[in-house]
């Protein structure tokens, strides 16, 4: 079994964060965005991945090969962003009849993936939402079985959205339906749905059954990345038996926090739900509800609800920014 898992995207809602990062590579809870959906996905066994990479791809492919280096990886470019259907359909030669598990790269969710994987019909990830217009959505019987699927519908007869995971066992006829559907007319984006390949399986009466997540966390912007990040914080913390233990000159720690290696912090109040990237420099200042990047220096700030890109440089004094990679601000 392969796992596929598209990370072309540009990430516009993050901007302008993602002019210099890819999204899937944003970090939240001392992880990254990849890094929590590829851990989950080694913790049920599975070592044989797809990446199909495209803006910024270079930075997901060394970051893979340096991270995860026991894995057997491939990666495929996405030149022209034309939907997930054309991005899963450029992975046939890597897959070939091997079954399937569909991840989306802004994808985090708590679900039991070694359930998933050994099920023996093809599964969905579905979770109920108030307005599933946004979405691709799933009709569903009364034995959980997907009857059809229609992407983002203006009159939904569904509030069960899907959440960007999917387990196919029949992997020839996925790319049959696939190849297909890239036959047809794209939507009004130029894009083609892995939501419309899906549907033309069912018509030919392949049973797919939906299965709910515990939770689905939206990494697609700023302040719902940062409501996961402080949410992952919570759930790593009380799943250890003792919190982490950080020890800064004059410095106070609220936990939740995850704090990476080589930071230097002084004279600070460093919490709750704050996530901080490498060798980062942190002086005179409080911060809480605040993703920062690695190598990035702050001096003098009170920071609230903000996300600081890596090697930017901020002095002086706010209370919400968004502020990308190499970036140099001074408030004073």
């Amino acid at each position: 079994m392969k796992a596929i898992i598209p990370v072309a995207g540009a990430g516009t809602k993050l901007r302008p964060l993602t002019y210099t990062q890819p999204k899937a590579l944003i970090p939240i809870a001392g992880k990254t965005i990849l890094g929590v959906i590829v851990d989950q996905l080694i913790d049920a066994g599975v070592m044989e991945y797809v990446f199909v990479i495209g803006y910024l791809g270079e930075k997901i492919q060394r970051y893979i090969e340096k991270t995860y280096p026991q894995l057997k990886c491939t990666f495929v470019t996405q030149n022209d962003r034309r939907g997930t259907g054309h991005a899963i359909l450029l992975t046939k030669d890597a897959v070939q009849n091997d079954e399937v598990m569909i991840v989306l790269g802004d994808t985090v969710c708590d679900y039991p993936v070694r359930t998933t994987i050994n099920s023996p019909v093809s599964q969905i990830g579905v979770r109920k939402v108030d307005d599933p217009r946004s979405f691709g959505v799933a009709e569903i019987n009364d034995k959980d079985i997907v009857t059809r699927m229609v992407e983002k519908p203006l009159i939904p007869k569904s509030n069960m959205a899907m959440v960007g995971i999917y387990y196919i066992k029949e992997t020839a006829a996925l790319y049959a339906a696939l190849e297909q559907n890239l036959s047809m007319p794209p939507d009004e984006n130029g894009e083609y749905h892995l939501t419309n390949a899906l549907q033309l399986m069912v018509e030919q009466g392949i049973k797919l059954q939906a299965f709910r997540v515990n939770n689905w966390f939206d990494c697609g912007k700023k302040e719902t990345l940062l409501s996961t990040n402080a949410i992952l914080l919570k759930q790593m913390e009380d799943a250890q038996a003792v919190a982490p233990q950080y020890n800064y000159d004059t410095t106070v720690i609220i936990h939740p926090v995850s704090i990476a290696e080589g930071c230097e912090i002084r004279h600070c109040i460093i919490g709750p739900n704050v996530t901080i990237g490498e060798h980062t420099k942190i002086g005179s200042s409080i911060v809480r509800d605040t993703i920062i990047g690695s190598y990035a220096e702050l001096q003098q700030v009170v920071l609230n609800s903000s996300i600081i890109g890596n090697d930017a440089y901020v002095r002086g004094l706010s209370q919400s920014l968004n502020i990308g990679d190499n970036t140099e601000i001074d408030l004073g």
